[in-house]
């Protein structure tokens, strides 16, 4: 076990790492070829060939995925809600991904011509592609300009010690790459003190922006003016300006300015509120000296049925079996509306943190009205292991593992680089 040195990695809850070389900081994502990205799907050769949906391939270098879908939805002249995936994939990468478009020739998809984009239909399906349905993604990374006496060994421990399991934090990317705030906007809407989480989403700067728009953003939270901030903030801002349209129109109106952005968005503030929760509990954990594979007294745990029990004094031999034997794993809970709190410490500490921001269990089902979401609570394991193939060339390591859904490839590649997450993003 070693602390993360990084502010940033504090605050987000990603206190520890495993591995306890000292890592070989480097760059990640120097180039979009750097961080590549295919998703885990049943072959296509599998496709149905009929359906109202059209499925197809979507190949895409440096394009966020929602503006890419409104792209391609402008071209078809159809509602962007026409499109649907299975997992959102990094921006500054290369993906391959499968989409579903409803009621959408093969050739329709020959009038689009994006920049760095390609779309190939590969068959039809009566039913959309939605999150539920991703099985997991590939990864291949190269980590650039690294710094180790001993390269080769260094990266050769790393490997052994990610085989074995390393926390599953919820990497950066879950609270926003150059500005992680969305749990802090997240806590407001819980708490229904949505002028607080307007004012925090707009006015809440950071260091890795331009100082005109930190400037602007300080500057809304002093003078809490909308058509000043309108002004000074750039197009490409599109949700805060969204926020700052509707408040000069209406005033005050702070529920129906958040409301002026995509529910999918507001949702996401609520989630990765729980998920700072489970960082939280999960370091808290891994700094009382417990080890991520073996139960203590509280704990969960989830088998591969799905089905969950707790860790008391006359199953806690059998769990450590089955732990071992890879049928079962650690788990907590990201709290929600139907959670039912255990004796474990972790899930306490997560109690006590929620409390101390003013939050219960209730909050989370008076979101619906404004999310259009039910947050009824998951468990997440607190491990995450995988085979990674490495090779070094020079200054240069080359990553290639898989991970199942939900699972971070940065979480994977802070325990080799044990750097600023700055030169991560």
């Amino acid at each position: 076990m070693k602390q993360s040195p990084y502010p940033v990695e504090q605050i987000l809850g990603m206190h520890y790492y495993v591995c306890e070389n000292e890592g070989i900081q480097g760059v990640l994502r120097e180039q979009a070829e750097d961080f590549i990205v295919h998703e885990i799907n049943d072959p296509v050769e599998s496709a149905p060939s009929s359906g109202k949906y059209l499925i197809c391939k979507l190949e895409k270098k440096n394009w966020e995925l929602q503006r890419l879908v409104k792209e391609i939805a402008k071209i078809l002249s159809v509602s962007h809600r026409r499109i649907s995936w299975a997992g959102t994939k990094d921006k500054h990468a290369v993906t391959t991904q499968l989409i579903s478009l409803y009621d959408i020739s093969e050739t329709d998809i020959e009038n689009i011509h994006l920049k760095d984009v390609t779309l190939t239909p590969v068959g039809k399906s009566d039913q959309q592609l939605s999150l539920g349905d991703l099985q997991g993604n590939r990864f291949e990374i190269t980590l650039r300009s690294c710094v180790s006496d001993d390269l080769a060994g260094t990266v050769a421990q790393t490997d052994a010690c990610v085989k074995t399991g390393v926390p599953n934090y919820f990497g950066i990317q879950r609270f926003g790459v150059q500005r992680p705030v969305t749990h802090l906007v997240g806590k407001q809407i819980l708490l229904g003190d949505y002028r607080e989480a307007v004012r925090t989403y707009v006015g809440f700067p950071s260091d890795g922006e331009s100082e005109d728009v930190a400037t602007a953003r300080t500057d809304y939270l002093s003078d809490n003016d909308p058509k000043n901030a309108l002004e000074r903030l750039p197009v490409q801002m599109r949700y805060e300006r969204a926020i700052l349209h509707h408040l000069i129109e209406k005033p005050d109106d702070f529920e129906g300015a958040l409301r002026s952005i995509p529910p999918k968005l507001l949702s996401m503030f609520v989630s990765a509120y729980q998920s700072w929760l489970f960082n939280m509990g999960l370091s808290h954990r891994i700094g009382m000296g417990y080890t991520l594979s073996e139960p203590v007294l509280g704990d969960r745990i989830l088998f591969q049925t799905g089905k969950t029990d707790i860790i008391t004094e006359s199953n806690a031999a059998q769990a450590t079996v089955l732990i071992k034997r890879g049928r079962a794993t650690i788990c907590l809970e990201m709290p929600g509306e139907k959670t039912v709190p255990t004796e474990s410490l972790s899930e306490k500490y997560i109690t006590d943190l929620m409390e101390a921001d003013g939050i219960s269990y209730a909050s989370f089902q008076k979101v619906w009205e404004l999310t259009g979401m039910s947050f009824k609570g998951a468990v997440r394991v607190i491990s995450v292991s995988t085979t990674v193939t490495s090779e070094v060339c020079d200054d240069t390591v080359r990553l290639s593992f898989s991970l199942g859904p939900g699972q971070y490839a940065t979480t994977i590649c802070r325990e080799y680089m044990k750097a600023d997450p700055v030169r991560m993003i």
